[in-house]
């Protein structure tokens, strides 16, 4: 892409900015480019002929324009407006606020970019960087976090002045932020005054809570379901949420506990603080049958939630040992219908 970039727009005002300038000088893989130029749903159109990709507009309020690439990478085309150190004075932090021209040639780097790198410090561009944007506050704490850097001192100052500002930009943009924390990151986020302001809290948060899904969860518990999330993460939030440890490690309590959170019983394990019954779960789902000893239609009832029933009853009956056979499911059966 960078090549493709190069050449189309070798001709014309064009400058690549941003992360991938950053990432190209911290030696990371460069997987998505921001290029500034005079003309961006044009240029953005041309790529994507030539890319095959798909344009649209990314801000209709700013004119920035979006090429996304079959592999998940992207290209953006943001309006260049003034000259490029006047837009540089725009962006959020010095390591950010890098351009190179698209045809080539030396860096511009009026804010000290490129010294920030090397001292993996994050620096901001100026002091409102945070009231222009309060979506940055998060975004500092994330490149930390990412790259390995330490705020600057007056920069940290100024996420603690306006920390109060984090819960003002839309939710799915502070959910993409908070999804690309580690846990560090949000001890973090606690520490600058930016965790309480969003309701998360740490007292669930531990080194055993691996996953991002499990951290939001975590962090967040109730709350998180104020934020746009997914289907499928409200679904596991969900169940986490309304979970509770099994009475002890007997075969019939794991299979009453993995019944209410499977797929998820592990992980609800680690958001309980009962990683006790780890190995118990792992037992019964390594052990578990392939195929039920009877199915819904071999019941012999009528259609309806007994069937439901009577199936959940078998399966419990089999994890606990009391009946192994299709004929020991059908005698639980008779038994339980029989008036």
């Amino acid at each position: 892409m960078l090549e493709l970039v190069r050449e189309v727009l070798a001709q014309q005002p064009a400058w690549i900015v941003g992360g991938a300038v950053r990432d190209r000088l911290l030696g990371r893989p460069v997987l998505d480019l921001d290029v500034a130029c005079l003309e961006p749903e044009r240029t953005a159109r041309a790529f994507a002929r030539r890319l095959g990709g798909a344009p649209f507009p990314l801000s209709e309020r700013h004119g920035a324009w979006r090429v996304a690439v079959e592999d998940g990478r992207t290209l953006d085309f943001t309006p260049l407006r003034g000259s490029i150190e006047e837009d540089l004075a725009t962006r959020d932090f010095t390591l950010n606020a890098i351009a190179e021209p698209a045809g080539g040639g030396d860096p511009v780097d009026p804010f000290g970019g490129v010294r920030d790198l090397k001292e993996r410090t994050l620096r901001a561009v100026s002091p409102e960087v945070f009231r222009d944007d309060p979506l940055r506050l998060l975004r500092a704490v994330r490149l930390e976090d990412e790259l390995g850097f330490r705020l600057e001192q007056g920069t940290e100052a100024l996420v603690r002045r306006d920390a109060e500002l984090v819960g003002s930009p839309a939710g799915e943009r502070i959910l993409g932020e908070l999804q690309r924390l580690s846990a560090t990151g949000f001890r973090r986020l606690d520490a600058l005054g930016l965790l309480r302001p969003l309701g998360g809290s740490l007292d669930r948060l531990g080194e055993r809570v691996a996953s991002p899904e499990l951290r939001l969860v975590a962090v967040f518990g109730e709350g998180l379901l104020r934020l746009p999330v997914s289907n499928e993460l409200r679904r596991y939030a969900r169940c986490l949420l309304r979970a509770e440890p099994p009475v002890d490690a007997s075969p019939r309590a794991i299979h009453r506990f993995r019944r209410l959170t499977e797929p998820w019983a592990l992980e609800a394990l680690a958001y309980l603080d009962a990683e006790g019954f780890l190995e118990a779960v792992r037992r019964a789902r390594a052990t578990e049958p392939a195929a039920p000893l009877l199915r819904g239609d071999e019941l012999g009832v009528p259609a309806g939630p007994e069937i439901g029933r009577l199936l959940g009853r078998i399966a419990e009956e089999r994890a606990a040992g009391t009946i192994a056979t299709r004929e020991d499911a059908l005698e639980l059966v008779r038994r339980e219908v029989t008036p």
